[in-house]
């Protein structure tokens, strides 16, 4: 099972709480953080893309980078591990994308790969003057598709000429093609998304479940595997999972309870609010990230627990099929990274591979 970390591009990464640490987002902490993660042979790092906050008393991701930018440099100071961007395809043509990730590839030598992503939050693109209205819940994964078509054209011929509803290439030249072998991911876990998924990508990206309730998410992969009968592809599931970790399980629990006694509601409250502006789709992980009862880390799944425990759990999560890879947030980014790389990996059987 790889090992990823999501890094943390906006403020105070994934915890919505004024007792979680408080920080900016900077290219200098994401280097160190994405140096540690290769120093303990982690297998890859991945960006999201946030164009508006939830506000409140946190302000909460009000501050954030680029996730392109941020992942090129990223590369430039890395060696070996794999390097993924996320693309706002509401914002950027497929053919730019396609260039800049041609881009990211020659400076990472073949370690790049796009999270494509649709859009489900209005006022990330009305600020702009750039969403094109409600209908794009009921026609987003279209448009993805004809975007993903483009993609892979370009990448592996370098021409398209694709015509579609949403694109329209004539003759478009994409050179030089990437080196390496352009991996996708997709975050969607609706019917939609996961056909989508089983269609273009080569990972479908999923949230984990619960509280210490490491298997909860089976059921996605079990979605996936009837999908990718369909295609005929090889994808796999890569979990979105939270770590709270500390020397007891005692600790952990502290920590954790610490967090949730210092919710932001009016962050809250913002995400929840933007979760219901989507009435067409039901199925979808936004329900799941804006349902108001745990969002103090955005409903994530969430292991809490000494270093022994965090790594009893990941164990099960590999053992569920179709898993390719967990991707983990921390309370504290570089403690977090560290304890994982020196406490945690050198427990698990799933990655005895390191020891």
């Amino acid at each position: 099972m790889e090992i990823g970390v999501f890094v943390p591009i906006n403020n105070n990464g994934w915890l919505i709480s004024e007792n979680a640490p408080q920080y900016m987002p900077s290219f200098d902490l994401n280097k160190e953080i994405a140096q540690r993660a290769e120093k303990y042979g982690l297998d890859f790092l991945l960006s999201m893309i946030k164009l508006r906050g939830f506000g409140g008393k946190t302000e909460f991701w009000e501050y954030g980078l680029e996730s392109f930018t941020l992942m090129a440099g990223l590369a430039a100071v890395t060696e070996k591990i794999k390097i993924y961007a996320t693309c706002p395809t509401l914002i950027i043509p497929p053919a730019f994308a396609a260039r800049m990730c041609n881009t990211i590839d020659s400076i990472s030598h073949g370690r790049f790969g796009l999270n494509l992503i649709t859009g489900w939050q209005p006022p990330e693109y009305t600020q702009m003057g750039l969403w094109p209205g409600d209908e794009h819940f009921r026609n987003r994964y279209k448009m993805l598709d004809e975007y993903a078509h483009i993609l892979r054209e370009v990448w592996d011929t370098g021409v398209s000429d694709f015509k579609g509803d949403y694109y329209q290439m004539d003759d478009c030249r994409v050179k030089p093609q990437p080196g390496g072998a352009m991996k996708i991911i997709c975050a969607g876990s609706s019917d939609e998304g996961l056909a989508f998924s089983a269609k273009w990508a080569d990972y479908a990206f999923c949230l984990g479940k619960g509280v210490n309730t490491p298997t909860a998410f089976a059921s996605n992969n079990d979605r996936l595997a009837a999908a990718t009968a369909k295609t005929g592809r090889a994808v796999s599931i890569y979990v979105l999972v939270m770590i709270i970790a500390a020397e007891t399980d005692e600790a952990a629990v502290a920590k954790w309870q610490s967090y949730n006694a210092g919710v932001d509601l009016d962050a809250i409250a913002w995400l929840a609010d933007q979760g219901a502006k989507d009435t067409v789709n039901t199925d979808t992980n936004v329900r799941q990230l804006a349902a108001p009862e745990g969002a103090v880390n955005i409903n994530m799944g969430t292991l809490v627990g000494s270093h022994a425990s965090i790594a009893r759990m990941l164990d099960e999560m590999a053992q569920i099929p179709n898993t390719g890879g967990v991707l983990l947030t921390f309370d504290d980014f570089l403690q977090g990274v560290e304890d994982f790389g020196t406490k945690i990996q050198p427990l698990m059987k799933s990655r005895a591979h390191l020891g």
